[in-house]
C-alpha cells in the first residue's frame, strides 16, 4: 500500500502531525478513507506503517554513499544527508522526519522506532571511520564511537535547522571539513604505510 503511505507523506508535511486525519490522507490519495481504515485500522497503525516507509527510505539513501576509500565513503554520505539540501524530496522527507520527532516524547513506540533510524547512522559513520583507522587514512587516537555520536548530532542538528529556521545546511561544509581534517584525518596520511 505504498500509494497510502505517499499520501500520508504528503498529508503528513502539509497538515502536521496533531492535526492529521485518516480524511487528510484520504484527499491526498486515490483511497477512500474507508479503504486506508480497513488496511491500517487506526491513525496510530498507519503511522506505525508509515515510519517503516520512511525507515526504508532513510536507510536506502544511507546505504547509497560510496567511495574508493573510508574519506571518500565519507564525504559521499555527507553529500547525501547534508548537501543539496533545496531537492524537494530531500526537504519533505526531513519535514514529515521532524513532525515524527515531535511525537517521540509522547509516544514510546515512535521513540522506539526513531532510536532505529539514530543507531542506523551512528552505526554508519562509526564503520567509516574505523575503516578509516584500519587504513590508517584517519588517526589511530579517534575514538570511533565518539566520532560516530558528535557527526550524527551534526547532521540531526542541520536537518532541524534546515525545517524549522530555513538554515542552509551547506553553511556546514567548512567547519564539516576542517573536522575532518584537523580531528578524523592520520597526521600524514600520504606517508603512512598500506594496510
Amino acid at each position: 500500500m505504498a500509494d497510502i503511505l505517499e499520501a500520508t507523506h504528503r498529508a503528513l508535511c502539509r497538515h502536521g502531525y496533531a492535526d492529521l486525519t485518516i480524511q487528510d490522507i484520504a484527499a491526498e490519495s486515490a483511497k477512500s478513507k474507508a479503504t486506508i481504515h480497513y488496511h491500517y485500522g487506526t491513525k496510530e497503525a498507519l503511522f506505525s506503517a508509515f515510519l517503516d516507509y520512511l525507515y526504508d527510505q532513510y536507510t536506502a539513501q544511507i546505504d547509497a554513499a560510496s567511495g574508493e576509500t573510508p574519506l571518500e565513503h565519507l564525504h559521499s554520505l555527507l553529500d547525501i544527508l547534508l548537501w543539496n539540501p533545496t531537492e524537494p524530496a530531500k526537504q519533505a522527507f526531513q519535514t514529515a522526519i521532524l513532525e515524527v520527532k515531535a511525537q517521540a516524547p509522547y509516544d514510546d513506540s515512535v521513540q522506539e522506532q526513531l532510536i532505529e533510524f539514530d543507531a542506523y547512522l551512528s552505526d554508519r559513520l562509526q564503520a567509516i571511520i574505523e575503516a578509516g583507522i584500519q587504513a590508517r587514512e584517519f588517526n589511530d587516537e579517534v575514538d570511533p564511537s565518539t566520532a560516530a555520536d558528535f557527526l550524527t548530532t551534526i547532521i540531526k542538528g542541520a536537518h532541524t535547522r534546515q525545517v524549522t529556521v530555513n538554515h542552509p545546511p551547506e553553511h556546514l561544509s567548512v567547519p564539516m571539513t576542517d573536522y575532518i581534517q584537523t580531528y578524523l584525518l592520520a597526521n600524514d596520511p600520504a606517508e603512512a604505510p598500506p594496510a
